[in-house]
């Protein structure tokens, strides 16, 4: 009796995590909100403009993809931590996104997958939507939600 109760007990669970996966994963052409958030969180404006300031611009890994194909890298420019935010992505404009840069410790300097130095604004623009947010003056998000758009220059404010 114990084990057939045991093997009861698996199998209703087996099928309690089917139904969770199946339903979380009806629509699968679109990345839901509850596993890959459209908005990520940096911290306070003050803190990322002061680490910016002092180390560069920063980057994040795999935040644009689900597959965690794309870096981004945000940088501040001008004395006010609420303005001057852009958003980039970690591979030189006009290039392959396989290129992939290697920041210049503490610089807004980078150096490409062909060994060329470049500018943190010789990075690509990301897609249409994929931009800094600034709420309330204190709190910096990036809004991935146009990671699928198309490419031109977005600058936050």
């Amino acid at each position: 009796m114990p084990v057939a109760g045991g093997i009861v007990f698996f199998a209703v669970m087996g099928l309690l995590l089917w139904g969770v996966a199946a339903y979380l994963a009806r629509d699968g052409s679109q990345p839901s909100e509850r596993l890959v958030p459209s908005r990520f969180e940096v911290s306070g404006v003050e803190s990322a403009a002061e680490t910016v300031a002092e180390s560069g611009p920063i980057l994040f890994p795999g935040l644009a993809t689900t597959t965690g194909e794309r870096t981004i890298v945000l940088d501040h420019e001008g004395s006010d931590p609420a303005t001057g935010w852009t958003v980039y992505f970690a591979y030189p404009a006009g290039a392959d996104p396989s290129c992939h840069v290697e920041q210049v410790r503490g610089t807004r300097r980078f150096v490409d997958c062909t060994g060329a130095t470049i500018d943190v604004t010789e990075l690509a623009p990301p897609p249409s939507g994929v931009n800094p947010i600034v709420e309330g003056r204190r709190t910096l998000y990036i809004d991935l939600s146009g990671v699928n758009g198309s490419v031109d220059t977005v600058s936050g404010s």
